[in-house]
């Protein structure tokens, strides 16, 4: 008897070569993982044997063998008529009666007393690679009601075996078309078009970082993600904390979400209506469902055992959520994170347009504007494509290019998955490429530069270098970490090698995340100038009280950060602006006083416990406490900078334990920087109220020699090597050692001279921390100066 369709209650993983990858995911899920809580829509699918079947009696294999030798596998140029007649061949023919029958009864079986709507996809598989994926070369069609659309959209399917990009991709990967069978499999729609949809990856898409769960969503159907046709909201959560049970999402980023898909008629299927304002200002999920979503995405990885690429729904009708796909991540689970290239601009040039960066690589090639996949003989190999969106039409366009730009979409649409895909950085969500690019200009996409990606005018210099990081071994006896500000870049430095992260600099997410100082958001409706209030409220429209906004955005920049180097130490230093950087934040000028010498003046611990600032120093306590409490980063340390006397320590830890932060509660422990020479003088005396010391080498430097590092006219009299400065680093460690506490360095001379970095070994210093850039080179240098102190010490025990 043949075997036309199959359940999805009795499918599993082990029946592709029957009904291919996307059918057996799904009947996998059904089968094994609704006990455990995870809801899957329940469907059938067709075989690979009706599909043959269907072939067979409509006398068709021979007429696609013979157009497919028709195909001009050089240039492709009549690809879409070889393609336009392979599948009219389908729709032209007629569906077997058996299979009719059994489609229908399982469709009726389905729907019980009511016909419903349901899902129509396909899913194709290779008689010689049953597991290959085929991943979006082939057609879905959705909201399907009733026997004859249903016999309809299983036809469409068939004939979507033969889409260009279909017939493009098996040529590419060298499978033979006869040997492609087709599965069709019929699922209860979800009624995302009245809620929302997206996609979900257990690991971070950008760097493969493997501990953060990324949810991406849009309001409708999730084809305008796929599209980038808008962009999405994000949500990073974080699995070690999700395992337990604390709030685990690190990160959530709005998307504007200007369009929402919805189904339409039978001559528009579906139409994308403009997102109500409302609407586009609000996450498309609560903190719950996220929170549902990941904990799923965590039993799906553990049960595949591989990192995988999901689709989510929500019922807008029921409020259920569903996952509705589930494959294996093929872009960043093959790659080794410890080979890695680093891109640098040798200088910046006029740039003409900025969107999210895909990749962290920098490409030059001429601008190639297309409209459609049409254009398609436009572009000649190593151009850069620049276009309004694409979706898989486009694919065997883009792998002739060396880059992509796009005017919409986000980190998970059809573009960027490509881009990630094939290698080549891409921008997308640019807005106005294709204005402000021309066709046939030279450019330089840079994506080496954080987040945001930028398109240069020109052909710019740029620097690469190939990293192996599987060959580096770090000291035995020092410590080596790192000094990070940036919290887009924590996830792909996590992989350098590292003890954890010596300085983390608050200053970065507030100058880039929030923008605003404190006081403003604290003294909001006291604000006086209507300019300042009108900026204030764009940025933070979201939120009805403003210091909530300051603490979220500070906590989850912090908590990126500190869940990317987890469970090793993070070092927060709290903010350590000078009055007049203070002042150039949104509203600060309103709250800084003005002064001679602020390198000298109102800055660090003096500023955490004055009136001036108490309450801007509440909401980065509060960020902390974030942080560490409700996220279970514990790994999170706090350091006070600028910290001039004994008293002055005490009251600031008198004001952080106010403020919820009390030392030794949950394991937190307070360092204090070493960077005046009265931290020095009293070390012993520090070491009795802070956890540790860090030097500061740039400050302690700047009061030892009496230079004001900011003066360019004497700068040539401020060095690190000078004997005072060295003699005072010396002391510091010594009385720390002796003490007890742990003392580590961050700056750049033990990377510069590896002269000062066997200065620090000799000295007995327990951790040096370094920019990234300058981490191999230190790395060098402390293992000479480690090994050279082994000898040292060898020598002297023979003598």
């Amino acid at each position: 008897m043949k075997l036309y369709i199959k359940q999805f209650k009795e499918t599993s993983i082990g029946d592709v070569s029957i009904v291919g990858g996307k059918n057996a995911s799904l009947g996998e899920m059904f089968s094994k993982l609704s006990a455990e809580g995870i809801a899957v829509p329940d469907g059938f699918a067709t075989t690979a044997e009706a599909f043959n079947e269907f072939l067979t009696q409509n006398a068709l294999q021979a007429h696609l063998q013979s157009l497919m030798q028709q195909l001009d596998k050089t240039t492709y140029n009549n690809l879409q008529s070889i393609g336009a007649k392979a599948r009219q061949l389908i729709l032209d023919a007629e569906l077997p009666e058996e299979l009719k029958l059994v489609v229908l009864q399982a469709y009726k079986a389905l729907c019980g007393e009511k016909e419903i709507e349901v899902g129509v996809r396909s899913s194709a598989t290779a008689e010689d690679l049953p597991e290959a994926s085929f991943a979006g070369q082939h057609e879905s069609f959705l909201n399907i009601t009733g026997e004859a659309a249903l016999l309809a959209a299983v036809k469409k399917c068939f004939a979507s075996l033969y889409t260009d990009r279909a017939i493009k991709y098996r040529e590419d990967n060298g499978f033979a078309h006869e040997k492609v069978a087709l599965s069709v499999g019929v699922q209860k729609m979800v009624r995302s078009d009245k809620a929302c949809s997206g996609v979900c990856f257990t690991l971070e898409p950008e760097s493969g970082f493997r501990d953060i769960i990324h949810i991406s969503g849009v309001w409708g159907l999730g084809e305008n993600i796929v599209q980038g046709t808008v962009t999405p909201d994000e949500f990073f959560i974080f699995k070690p904390t999700l395992l337990q049970d604390k709030n685990a999402i690190v990160q959530k980023r709005l998307g504007e979400k200007a369009k929402t898909m919805i189904y339409g008629d039978e001559k528009n299927p579906v139409i994308n209506i403009a997102t109500p304002k409302q609407q586009q200002e609000q996450f498309v999920l609560t903190d719950e469902e996220i929170t549902r979503i990941a904990n799923w995405a965590l039993i799906i990885e553990s049960h595949y055992k591989k990192p995988m690429d999901i689709e989510w729904a929500k019922d807008g009708n029921t409020g259920e959520m569903f996952i509705i796909q589930a494959r294996p991540e093929t872009v960043h689970s093959q790659k080794n994170p410890l080979l890695v290239k680093e891109y640098k601009l040798v200088n910046k040039g006029e740039a003409l347009t900025s969107g999210e960066a895909i990749g962290s690589k920098i490409a030059t090639g001429i601008a190639r504007i297309l409209q459609s996949p049409a254009d398609a003989f436009k572009l000649q190999p190593g151009e850069i494509v620049v276009t309004d969106l694409t979706s898989p039409d486009w694919d065997p366009i883009l792998k002739n290019a060396t880059a992509i730009i796009t005017n919409k979409g986000g980190r998970t649409s059809h573009a960027s998955i490509v881009a990630r895909e094939l290698g080549v950085p891409a921008i997308v969500g640019c807005g106005n490429a294709t204005d402000t690019i021309a066709d046939g200009e030279m450019i330089t996409v840079s994506c080496c530069e954080g987040k945001t990606g930028f398109v240069y005018k020109g052909k710019l210099a740029y620097k690469e270098t190939a990293l192996d990081f599987s060959n580096v071994h770090k000291p035995e006896a020092t410590e080596v970490m790192l000094i990070v500000g940036d919290p887009d870049k924590a996830f792909k430095l996590s992989f350098y090698p590292n003890d954890g992260v010596g300085l983390m600099r608050m200053e970065f997410i507030i100058t880039h995340a929030v923008q605003v100082h404190p006081m403003a958001l604290v003294k909001y409706n006291e604000l006086k100038d209507p300019a300042v209030k009108e900026k204030i409220e764009a940025l933070t429209h979201h939120y009805q009280n403003k210091e909530k906004y300051f603490v979220d955005k500070l906590a989850e920049g912090v908590a990126t950060i500190a869940a990317a180097f987890y469970p090793k130490d993070v070092i927060v230093r709290m903010s350590d602006f000078k009055t007049n950087e203070y002042a150039n934040l949104v509203g600060g000028k309103d709250f800084e006083p003005v002064e001679e010498n602020p390198m000298l003046g109102f800055r660090g611990a003096s500023r955490y416990y004055n009136d001036l600032y108490r309450d801007g120093f509440r909401l980065e306590c509060e960020a902390i406490c974030k942080v560490r409490d409700e996220m279970g980063l514990t790994n999170v340390k706090v350091m006070i900078p600028f910290c001039r006397t004994i008293s002055e320590g005490n009251k600031v830890i008198a004001v952080m334990k106010k403020y919820g932060l009390e030392q030794g509660v949950n394991n937190l422990e307070i360092y204090v920087m070493a960077e005046i020479p009265s931290n020095v003088i009293l070390a012993a005396e520090f070491a009795t109220i802070f956890d540790g010391f860090s030097i500061g080498s740039n400050d302690l430097t700047q009061l030892t020699l009496g230079i004001d590092r900011d003066s360019s006219i004497i700068s040539d009299l401020f060095s690190e090597q000078n004997e005072a400065a060295k003699q005072m680093v010396a002391l510091m460690i010594q009385r720390a050692r002796t003490t007890g506490v742990k003392i580590g360095l961050c700056g750049q001379a033990p990377s510069d001279f590896p002269e000062y970095a066997a200065f620090l070994v000799e000295q007995g210093i327990d951790s040096i921390s370094f920019n990234p850039d300058a981490l191999l080179t230190g790395i060098e240098n402390i293992l000479a100066a480690e090994k050279n102190d082994s000898m040292q010490l060898h020598h002297a025990a023979m003598l």
